[in-house]
């Protein structure tokens, strides 16, 4: 059995590698501002709040729950966000892991997984991007996670085992229902794809349809949570084995298909059985026209390939966004009426 402190862990991806350790027979430990995150989401594990630039608290929790594991997921996520904000982007980021990696120093750990992204790779120079792309971040947000990932590198040096993450586009739910995507504001396609075909929220817009594509909307890679949760488990095995030997390592999750934005439309509407209503919009700053992975690299070393397809991923969100926990101004409440209107 495993402890694990899961920075992040009340978030959405978080919440399911919590889920998914416990299920494994670790021990996962929530530690989490609860700013983007929620209460409710954490079912697995006990709950710290707390920040990772904070060194005190750190040195608090790790002492007292002793993990040999850390997974590191909190973070700010929106893109656009990251252009109009930049120095808040690298603060909370990239500073701020700087002090995660050094009480993970202090404190001995044995393996430290990192959630990364395909944002690092910037504009595509090849059709699928592999580890050995170029690293040339075009957004503060993925110029953050490419800080972090050399921080971690550096720290190898140091007796750090580390493995960056570099996901594709995290989509789905708990195919049980129990956990899922619950942003505010929501800003990822499949939930608000989904919301719009059920009349939870407006149309989606399409942030621009003049990329050099076949559509010419974005194509991107999307991967179920619970296939990157699984991929988290296996990381923190590998670092490990690994013995001695100090190192870091990147890993492309994705799905290694790509599905453009229209795509992933039509398919929510077939899945939905209502068309989905959307609008034409002007491009988003810092987006690449066609991000999809070759995740070779964590097939043949982590021995991970992804289970559920975008129709799964689809129909898991469908589930899920009828029954989430909704705010009200008590708090989170179960959205009867929105299951009501479906």
């Amino acid at each position: 059995m495993t402890t694990v402190l899961v920075a992040g862990g009340a978030g959405y991806i978080g919440s399911h590698v919590c889920k998914a350790l416990a299920e494994a027979g670790d021990t996962p430990v929530c530690y989490d501002t609860l700013e983007k995150g929620h209460e409710w989401a954490v079912k697995w594990g006990s709950l710290e709040r707390g920040d990772v630039g904070d060194a005190v608290r750190l040195d608090e929790v790790l002492s007292r729950h002793r993990p040999q594991a850390v997974i590191h997921l909190a973070g700010y996520i929106e893109v656009g966000e990251s252009v109009r904000q930049p120095e808040r982007y690298l603060r909370n980021n990239a500073a701020k892991t700087d002090t995660l990696i050094e009480a993970a120093l202090r404190h001995g750990i044995e393996a430290f997984v990192f959630s990364s992204s395909c944002a690092v790779y910037g504009l595509p120079q090849m059709e699928f991007l592999a580890e050995t792309h170029p690293i040339a971040p075009i957004s503060p947000y993925a110029e953050s996670k490419a800080h972090v990932e050399r921080a971690l590198a550096a720290a190898a040096g140091r007796g750090l085992r580390s493995a960056s993450l570099r996901y594709f586009n995290a989509a789905g739910a708990d195919p049980g229902g129990a956990i899922g995507e619950a942003h505010d504001p929501e800003t990822h396609l499949m939930p608000l794809a989904v919301d719009a075909a059920l009349g939870f929220g407006p149309a989606v817009t399409l942030l621009g349809t003049d990329y050099p594509t076949p559509d010419g909307s974005c194509i991107r890679d999307f991967v179920h949570v619970n296939d990157l949760a699984n991929a988290h488990l296996r990381a923190i095995d590998w670092l490990r084995r690994s013995g001695g030997s100090s190192r870091h390592e990147a890993f492309n999750l994705g799905s290694g298909t790509g599905y453009s934005v229209r795509q992933v439309l039509a398919e929510t509407g077939r899945i939905a059985g209502r068309l989905v209503p959307h609008a034409v919009g002007p491009r988003r700053p810092g987006d690449s026209p066609k991000l999809v992975g070759d995740i070779a690299k964590a097939r043949r070393e982590l021995g991970w390939t992804p289970k559920r397809d975008l129709a799964a991923q689809v129909e898991d969100t469908l589930r899920w966004r009828r029954m989430m926990p909704r705010q009200s101004s008590s708090g989170p409440e179960e959205s009867e009426p929105q299951r009501q209107r479906t």
